[in-house]
């Protein structure tokens, strides 16, 4: 098994809602530590199935629509399905097809959630607002805060 997947989820022409792949698009412009991949996963769905299980941790990022102002940074564990429910992703569905599959295996990975807040309803377009376009170097400081305490657990399995 790889060690960390980290996953954005989101659709690009509709503007807030295609953060988590704004963020994996510049992720893919740094030189990641060894073990650890970053794929555009769209929309979600059960077809990343095969790709999640290959690993041992899986750092997800999304937006969701709650009661948060725009902007908003959580990190989130989620451990079941209804969990994801209560967040409210724009891509719910998607990520609970995931999550309900990977938790149907014997092997289940990790997982976390970088969830940034949205408001309103998504609009089609590709830029993102500028409450979301400001907290992207926060969440991406966030994922490399998060690899290297995963990794500093897969260097001794």
């Amino acid at each position: 098994m790889k060690n960390i997947l980290i996953l954005g989820i989101g659709n690009l022409v509709l503007n807030d809602a295609g953060v988590g792949i704004h963020i994996v698009h510049m992720l893919k412009s740094f030189t990641m530590p060894e073990g650890v991949d970053v794929l555009d996963g769209g929309m979600g769905g059960e077809n990343l199935l095969s790709a999640v299980l290959h690993y041992n941790h899986l750092i997800l990022v999304d937006a969701t629509y709650d009661e948060y102002p725009a902007g908003t940074v959580r990190r989130l564990s989620p451990r079941f399905r209804d969990d994801y429910m209560q967040m409210l992703s724009l891509h719910n569905q998607g990520v609970r097809d995931i999550i309900d599959a990977v938790y149907k295996q014997e092997v289940v990975p990790q997982i976390d959630m970088l969830a940034v807040s949205v408001n309103g309803s998504p609009s089609l377009g590709m830029q993102l607002s500028p409450e979301v376009r400001k907290v992207i170097p926060q969440v991406v400081q966030l994922i490399f805060e998060m690899i290297e305490d995963k990794r500093s657990i897969y260097l001794f399995c």
